[in-house]
């Protein structure tokens, strides 16, 4: 009995350590879990933060272009109006001078002709033949042609208002907010000087036809171009060995000119060196990173051998 609780107090205080040791541990994964939970909140909130600037910006670059479009064809429309109304109205302008002249010239006729009229006899004889010469010169019954109204332009503007309804179900149709990119990185494996990026689709009502992918350094501001093409993985060559790089793939649709939005961004590193020749053996050629060796035309070709043992079971070496 004795013995018995003797070893009691060493068996709690075994206890208690398993248990200080296990909380340890549950504390942190708990932590290891608030972070990921975190980084998921700041995910959400960045990505809708920078959704509503794209859609923002987006939609008032389309407003100015729209606005722009409908002043030029405005300003097309007036021109037309302008010419047209310019080179209708020129002869009636014509017209008009000359029935006016005819009006002045029947004025002055009319008064010339009272006052011959109503003159005394002694001068009436004189002044009645120099009307009478004068208005014989002058062709009275000729009246120049004035048009109808209906044959002369009438201008009018002819606008289709069905326009309204199609650009409105265009609009209404313009743009989507998707709360997950249909591809994803699926896979980073490290190969000596590179990393193989496989990618898969995790939309199933997307039909993909071309993929792209981009990478840059985490250090870096801009992501690059290494890939567009129809397959679903690609190994990314010139890494240098324990840098960090990030990935990340979008994809176009069967028929569309347009890209997916991005995946998220995925971060991976290579810690196998890349493959190098060793320099200096007769009768091989290097090419500048030594990962490439060429016949020359050297008469005897010794052995050629690689700088470091960089290539393991499982991985393949092309010749």
């Amino acid at each position: 009995m004795r013995g018995a609780m003797e070893q009691e107090p060493e068996v709690l205080l075994q206890e208690a350590r398993e248990n200080v040791e296990a909380a340890q541990s549950y504390r942190r994964e708990l932590g290891q879990r608030l972070q990921g939970l975190r980084e998921a909140q700041r995910q959400i909130k960045e990505s809708a933060s920078q959704t509503r600037d794209v859609l923002k910006q987006h939609f008032s670059d389309l407003k100015g272009t729209l606005g722009k479009l409908l002043d030029e064809r405005l300003v097309t429309l007036l021109q037309e109006v302008d010419t047209i109304e310019q080179e209708t109205i020129k002869p009636l302008d014509d017209c008009q001078k000359l029935i006016e002249h005819g009006v002045s010239t029947a004025d002055d006729l009319v008064r010339e002709g009272e006052i011959a009229i109503l003159g005394g006899k002694e001068e009436q004889n004189d002044k009645l033949w120099n009307f009478t010469k004068k208005a014989s010169h002058i062709q009275l019954d000729s009246l120049p042609e004035v048009p109808l109204l209906v044959d002369v332009p009438c201008l009018s503007a002819q606008l289709d208002d069905s326009i309204l309804n199609i650009v409105k179900d265009h609009i209404f149709k313009h743009g989507t907010v998707a709360s997950r990119p249909p591809v994803q990185i699926e896979e980073l494996i490290e190969k000596p000087g590179g990393i193989i990026v496989r990618w898969c689709k995790v939309d199933d009502d997307f039909t993909a036809q071309d993929y792209r992918l981009q990478f840059r350094k985490c250090t870096a501001n801009h992501f690059e171009d290494v890939y567009v093409g129809s397959d679903t993985e690609f190994i990314v060559l010139h890494i240098d060995p324990n840098v960090d790089y990030q990935f990340r793939v979008c994809a176009r649709g069967d028929g569309r000119q347009e890209w997916s939005p991005w995946s998220v961004p995925q971060t991976g590193h290579s810690t196998l060196v890349p493959h190098e020749w060793t320099p200096g053996f007769e009768g091989y050629s290097l090419s500048s990173r030594r990962n490439i060796a060429l016949r020359n035309d050297a008469e005897s070709s010794g052995v050629l051998y690689s700088s470091a043992p960089t290539y393991f079971c499982g991985q393949t070496l092309t010749f």
